[in-house]
C-alpha cells in the first residue's frame, strides 16, 4: 500500500549571515510545497542528517579550494543524509522503499538526482552509521600515517565526530599507545573509560606541549590532527624521527569567533620538520576514493564484533537542528551529531 505524501515539507534556511559564529537565531525553519521528481530525480524522505563543522566554513563564505558552495542568506543548508525513496519516475534506477544516502540534509523531503544518491545495504548494522565521518580518520591513518604495530598516536579533537573514531581505529591498526586531546574533563574521562584512550591532553589546563611531553616522554610516531593551532605545534615538538602527520581538520580556526571558518594560521618549526624527517600531509577523501568502501566494510565488521563504537548523539526533530549546530560549535556534544526526523 502506498503511503500518502504530505503537501508540504520543512527545511532549514540561513536567515542571516552571522558576524562571527552562527547561532540558532541565524536560521529559520520554513514550510515549502512538496516537490515532484522529474526525469533522473527521486523524492527522498530524510530520516537522519549530519550536523558537521564544515557548515561553519560554508556560512563564513571562505570556500576557495573547496568543492562546495558558500551559503548565502535564504539558502537551504545541506549535508550528508540518509533517507527512504518515496517517489521515483518510471525507469529510475532507484525504487520506492530504497534506503539511500545523499547530500541534501537539513530538510524533511529532498528532491535529489538519482545519480547523486547511494543505495545502502546492510553492511552497517544501523543506517545512521552511514553518517559517520570515520572514513576520513581511517583513510588518513591507513593512507598517510600508515599506523604500525607499537606506534604512539596522538589524536587532536578526540571527542569530536572524527576523533572519537580515530583513536579506536588506530588501536585496531596496531597502535601501542593512543593519546587524545579535548577541552572538557568529562569528555576526557569518557575517552579513557569508553573509547580506550590511554591518556588525554586537557586543553586549557596547562600548555599542550608540557602535557604531551609528560604523557609521551619518548615522543609520538603519528598525529591525526583535527585542530591545528597550538596542538599541531606541540605535536611537532614531540615528534620522533620519521613521524607521520595527517591533517584532517583545522577546528582551531574553523570554530574561532574571530575568523570566517576558512583559515587556521599556525607557525611551525620547518627546521624540526627537516631534522626529524617528519611527513606532514593533508587528507582528502577525493584523493583516495577506494578508502570509503574499504572503511564501510571494516566498520561494519568491527561494529558487529563489538571492537568499535560509534559515539553519536541523536537530536529529535528538524526544529532543533539550528540549536544542534550551535551546540556542536560550542563543544557541547560527544562524537557525531545527528538530527533524527
Amino acid at each position: 500500500m502506498t503511503t500518502a505524501l504530505p503537501p508540504t515539507s520543512r527545511e532549514v534556511r540561513l536567515a542571516t549571515v552571522p558576524d562571527g559564529l552562527p547561532r540558532s537565531e541565524h536560521f529559520t525553519v520554513v514550510r515549502t510545497p512538496l516537490p515532484t521528481p522529474g526525469p533522473g530525480q527521486v523524492l527522498v524522505r530524510n530520516r537522519y542528517f549530519l550536523v558537521f563543522p564544515g557548515l561553519r566554513t560554508l556560512i563564513g563564505g571562505e570556500v576557495d579550494g573547496l568543492p562546495l558552495p558558500a551559503l548565502r542568506a535564504g539558502d537551504v543548508l545541506f549535508g550528508p543524509a540518509v533517507g527512504e525513496v518515496v517517489a521515483a519516475p518510471a525507469g529510475s534506477p532507484l525504487r520506492v522503499g530504497d534506503t539511500v544516502s545523499h547530500l541534501l540534509g537539513w530538510r524533511e523531503y529532498a528532491l535529489a538526482d538519482a545519480a547523486g544518491c547511494t543505495p545502502l545495504d546492510d553492511t552497517l548494522p544501523d543506517p545512521v552509521a552511514h553518517l559517520s565521518p570515520g572514513s576520513a580518520a581511517y583513510g588518513a591513518l591507513t593512507r598517510l600515517s600508515e599506523v604500525r604495530a607499537g606506534d604512539t598516536v596522538f589524536v587532536t579533537g578526540a571527542a569530536g565526530a572524527v576523533g572519537s573514531l580515530a583513536g579506536q581505529i588506530a588501536r585496531l591498526l596496531g597502535a601501542g599507545r593512543v593519546i587524545g586531546s579535548t577541552g572538557s574533563p568529562g569528555k576526557a574521562e569518557r575517552l579513557v573509560s569508553e573509547l580506550g584512550y590511554d591518556a588525554v591532553v586537557l586543553r586549557g589546563a596547562e600548555p599542550v606541549a608540557d602535557q604531551l611531553a609528560r604523557l609521551a616522554p619518548e615522543g609520538i610516531d603519528v598525529l591525526l590532527d583535527n585542530v591545528a593551532g597550538e596542538q599541531l605545534v606541540a605535536a611537532l615538538g614531540a615528534a620522533r624521527q620519521g613521524a607521520r602527520f595527517a591533517l584532517v581538520g583545522a577546528l582551531s580556526g574553523q570554530m574561532s569567533p574571530d575568523r570566517a571558518g576558512g583559515s587556521a594560521p599556525v607557525e611551525i618549526d620547518a627546521f624540526r620538520l627537516l631534522a626529524k624527517g617528519v611527513s606532514l600531509r593533508g587528507y582528502s577523501g577525493a584523493d583516495h576514493p577506494e578508502a570509503a568502501a574499504e572503511w564501510t566494510g571494516r566498520f561494519g565488521d568491527w561494529l558487529r564484533s563489538g571492537e568499535i563504537r560509534f559515539p553519536h548523539v541523536r537530536i529529535p526533530g528538524i526544529d532543533r537542528a539550528p540549536r544542534a549546530l550551535q551546540d556542536m560549535i560550542g563543544g557541547r556534544h560527544f562524537g557525531a551529531v545527528v538530527v533524527e526526523l
